[in-house]
């Protein structure tokens, strides 16, 4: 065969890889490598709640788990934002399928505790459940519980109560830590039982706060730091702990707080979420030191960056992508991306790797912070269907490639020797890296232009080049072991080696397309046979090379050479890739070719009993363990045979995924929603505004009593007021000051006529940070003489600010703030409404204070018949809200997981927003003139894949246009043959239905 000239031959940038070269492409020789290599063993077995105790343990290279180092690769996942616990198993599958070996996750405070000194972890919300699903998928556990934790959610995770207690927040006011301190007894109590140090659970790390660098230099801040680490110890937490810097700045460093005279179990971390369109960032243990970290913040822990961007999250409008939304986040950070910037943070020593987010769900109900809308897809690797995007292709590769060789846990900087010369090319950086005690070497070539870059290399005075896609990197790797063989170098990128029965397979990808040469160690020449695709090879001087092309699965056996064992050699360019998945099992590794997704994999007796998914028709072949003769695929007995791989080929293909059947969303149902605008409605049950102090940071004016909706426990969702006065002759405006987030309203009427409403303005992606949204809105007035008026206002707060310098800014107001008329001054006396007691199952969360949620009108069962019958699209023009209520039935096969969704889309001149409840459950927030998002995931449980569902929109609709909804359809997301089995969430109706 011929190969192109672009075949690796030296290091580009950094040298010493012992490679002797003589020439370039298929004529290149591949010389020795006189490396030794140490006893370092294959890297840990997936944990599991074996009941054994672990030592869990790092030092500056690293994590050390039971005397063995580990790479911690890590995907960030918040079970908050999936409210269906069965499926919490089907992401932690894939992104243990995927290469993943841990799971970090935040516990939001807000999520469980619905007054003060209440925890409820029951339901939706039983951390307990997800820290066993996370041991029995395999994956280690980094918890992440606050108290604060940003994260784009509802006053950064504290509970709506808090905003209206004593206390500065995140500092050691005791007033705060009073109710701090109860949250981590409740967390600590639950998560201790799951620590990987007694084989409860999986828990490998537990991180104090998150990314406090307000009060470094205060005494309050290292108090409160040296207090929570305390308290955790106290609580029984004896995993190592860390902060999350905001940035690389040596904040909470070891050494910077007191931590009791606790030596080494204590590591710094820091955040990056470098932008896509700039030069990767060298800020890793091997990166410049000074004042900013690196080496000097900690350099006795690992290089550990607790999040790192695997996308970034989008404001109201889409300011931030465009108006594309996450699609374009996803474009923007693709695979490429994570090859650039993640395999740079590897060559710079970081060896605890979290990728924020991974799967970012939904943030449903009032959950979002003010800057974001309902969807947190985040562009993730896994989208917020639970679909695998092309990003899982590089997390897999190089997950792989840290389970498997070992050597990559300890690395040092490698200078070239003396009288090599490189050309790394133009855009081109190189890293050359050793392992200090197998002397094993990597190679990354990182190129940041757009273009294909060639990395030219002299030594021992033969010229190489190395071709490198446009902002894409490549991994090389020399001196390591593949089973019982070594590698002397390759320009393929290895992805994993396993022993299969007789022989080890290992697999090396690349892009399509791509010249390789893999060049192995042999003292006498070995027998080679390509059994599949092609590939040239050739013996001398104690190495063995093999050249091919990348595309499709190319397959070589190489037999004897002075090793026993076989080795089967499998080239897969990065689309085939996607289908090789390894499962390790109590009776050895297995490898699987075919199936879109392999999920677990067991070994009894001569039977491989595997279960996974598939979307199209698939193969299904298997290495694995000796003596395998039978194949059961998702409890189903296939026929095989042996291959000439040494693999068993089942003997028909594996099904893909049947059609879905949604059916149309008709026979609707309306009423009006805001009887509270009516003069003669009956507010005296509601609550009297008589509070002349608040906790909150918004000043109370002068003259006008405490109107915020939090002072009177009214935390989530739209609130309601009801302003009763006379003696207002001569009035001509009325003027009503609120604070509310991004994209927060106002609406109001006197005496049951409306005024008109106001809306706060759409961000740009300039001013959607800045925190507290404060608006005016006057209006024009003719009250009548000599009779007593109402002046009704609804107020859609939009959730409150996140803390994130420390500021107390979650307690700024939410709702009215104060009242004031031109012409006139009459005393108002002010009632409010908001949402009714908590959800017992849904929990706070999910409902607010709309007429239609406090009654029921969201849930299943609620009997509508009374309802005026309507057909969608609406073209109605009023203000105020309007209830639409149908039901549907789906008849999904059993055997097949379906994600669905909910799609609206109208003109988008149309200026209305919509309240989606499914089950009772609050799905979103969609706002039609406003986006960018127009389709909402519907998770199965909530949904009822089979069964009858009730779907419920409060529609807001501000008089000024007409109003939808429009079109209202259920969408397909992503359909597979296989999943995991779904229990129903929970999903009750009003009392008495």
């Amino acid at each position: 065969m011929v190969l192109s000239r672009r075949t690796f031959s030296a290091l580009a940038g950094t040298a010493a890889l012992g490679l002797s070269l003589s020439g370039s492409g298929s004529d290149v020789a591949c010389a020795a490598g006189r490396t030794v290599l140490a006893p370092t063993g294959p890297a840990p077995a997936p944990p599991s709640a074996d009941g054994r105790p672990h030592t869990v343990g790092f030092d500056r290279y690293s994590m050390i788990v039971d005397g063995r180092r580990l790479v911690i690769w890590s995907g960030e996942f918040h079970p908050f934002r999936l409210p269906s616990p069965s499926l919490w198993r089907d992401v932690l599958q894939k992104m243990r399928a995927h290469g993943y070996n841990t799971v970090s996750i935040y516990v939001a405070w807000n999520y469980h505790s619905p007054a003060p000194g209440q925890h409820d972890f029951t339901g939706v919300r039983d951390l307990g459940l997800f820290l066993r699903t996370a041991a029995e998928t395999g994956l280690y556990v980094i918890l992440r519980p606050g108290p604060y934790i940003n994260a784009e959610v509802d006053a950064g995770g504290f509970p709506g109560w808090l905003t209206a207690a004593p206390g500065v927040a995140r500092t050691s006011d005791p007033a705060y830590l009073r109710h701090a301190d109860q949250w981590l007894t409740a967390v600590d109590r639950i998560v201790s039982r799951h620590q990987y140090t007694d084989g409860g659970g999986t828990v490998l790390l537990y991180q104090l706060e998150n990314e406090y660098d307000n009060h470094v230099a205060e005494p309050a801040g290292r108090d409160y730091m040296a207090h929570l680490y305390a308290k955790v110890r106290a609580d029984g937490i004896d995993v190592p702990l860390f902060h999350n810097d905001k940035g690389r700045n040596g904040h909470w460093a070891p050494g910077t707080f007191d931590t009791g005279g606790e030596r080494g179990r204590y590591l710094y971390g820091f955040d990056g979420y470098p932008s896509p369109f700039k030069t990767p960032p060298d800020w890793g243990y091997f990166g410049p030191g000074g004042p900013k970290g690196g080496s000097t913040a900690s350099p006795d822990t690992p290089g550990f960056i607790p999040e790192f961007g695997g996308g970034w999250f989008d404001p109201w409008g889409g300011a931030e992508f465009g108006g594309l939304g996450y699609a374009e986040s996803r474009r923007t950070r693709d695979a490429a991306y994570e090859r650039r910037f993640y395999l740079t943070n590897l060559a710079n020593g970081i060896t605890v790797h979290n990728v924020y987010m991974t799967f970012g769900g939904t943030s449903w109900g009032w959950l979002p912070a003010p800057i974001v809308y309902t969807s947190y897809d985040y562009g993730a690797a896994i989208d917020e269907a639970r679909q695998p995007t092309d990003k899982l292709v590089p997390m897999r590769q190089i997950g792989r490639l840290l389970q498997s060789v070992p050597d990559l846990a300890k690395l040092d900087p490698a200078g070239p020797p003396p009288g090599d010369t490189t050309e790394p090319g133009p855009g081109i950086k190189a890293y050359h890296l050793v392992n200090p005690d197998t002397e094993a070497r990597f190679l990354v070539l990182r190129n940041d232009t757009p273009s294909e870059a060639v990395a030219a290399v002299t030594l021992g005075g033969t010229r190489a080049e190395v071709p490198v896609p446009g902002l894409d990197a490549r991994l090389l790797a020399s001196g390591i072991a593949l089973g019982r063989r070594k590698l002397s170098w390759s320009t393929a990128q290895p992805m994993l080696w396993l022993a299969a029965g007789r022989q080890d397979v290992a697999v090396f990808t690349g892009r399509a397309g791509e010249s390789t040469r893999t060049c192995l160690e042999a003292t006498d020449e070995p027998k080679v046979t390509v059994l599949d695709g092609e590939a040239a090879h050739g013996y001398a001087d104690g190495v063995l090379s093999v050249d091919t092309v990348l595309g499709g699965i190319t397959r070589v056996r190489v037999e004897g050479g002075g090793t026993a064992a076989p080795l089967l050699l499998l080239f897969a360019d990065d689309e085939s890739s996607r289908l090789l998945w390894r499962h390790d099992t109590p009776s050895g590794p297995v490898l699987v070719r075919g199936p879109a997704l392999l999920r677990t994999a067991v070994v009894r007796g001569t039977t491989a009993h595997l279960t996974g998914d598939t979307a199209d028709a698939a193969d299904l072949e298997v290495w694995g363990p000796r003596g395998i003769s039978e194949l059961v695929w998702n409890q189903g007995a296939l026929p095989s045979r042996v291959t000439a791989s040494g693999s068993l080929l089942a003997g028909r293909r594996l099904a893909g995924a049947g059609r879905v059947r949604l059916p149309a969303l008709t026979g609707w149902r309306r009423a009006e929603g805001n009887p509270e605008s009516a003069p003669g409605h009956d507010d005296t049950a509601w609550r009297v505004t008589d509070r002349t102090a608040s906790y909150s940071v918004t000043a109370v004016p002068d003259g006008q009593p405490v109107l915020f909706a939090d002072d009177y426990g009214f935390h989530y969702g739209d609130v309601w007021y009801r302003g009763h006065f006379a003696d207002a002759d001569g009035a001509d405006s009325v003027s009503l000051s609120y604070v509310a987030g991004t994209q927060g309203l106002l609406m109001a009427w006197l005496d049951g006529e409306p005024l008109g409403t106001h809306r706060m303005p759409v961000p740009d992606a300039k001013t959607v940070r800045k925190g507290t949204w404060t608006a005016t809105a006057t209006f024009p007035v003719r009250p009548r003489k000599g009779r007593a008026h109402v002046l009704s206002v609804l107020v859609r707060p939009m959730q409150h600010d996140e803390d994130g310098r420390a500021d107390d800014t979650h307690k700024a107001a939410r709702g009215l703030t104060a009242a004031a008329f031109t012409g006139a001054a009459p005393a108002v006396r002010w009632r409010i409404q908001g949402a009714a007691a908590p959800d017992p199952v849904r929990g706070p969360l999910n409902t607010g204070g709309l007429h239609g949620e406090r009654h029921g009108w969201h849930l299943p069962g609620f009997a509508d018949g009374g309802w005026q019958p309507v057909a969608f699209p609406r073209n109605e023009r009023r203000q105020g809200v309007t209830w639409y209520r149908t039901g549907f039935r789906l008849a999904v096969d059993s055997g097949l997981d379906a994600s669905i969704g909910l799609t609206l889309t109208d003109d988008p001149a149309r200026a209305y927003r919509v309240q989606i409840f499914l089950n009772g459950w609050n799905m979103g927030q969609y706002i039609n003139d406003v986006g960018p998002q127009h389709t909402f995931v519907l998770p199965n449980g909530v949904l009822r894949t089979r069964g009858r569902n009730t779907l419920a929109l409060a529609v807001l609709s501000d008089g000024t246009t007409p109003a939808g909804p429009g079109r209202v359809e259920l969408t397909l997301l992503g359909r597979a043959a296989g999943g995991v089995p779904v229990t129903p969430v929970p999903s009750p109706g009003p009392a008495g239905a």
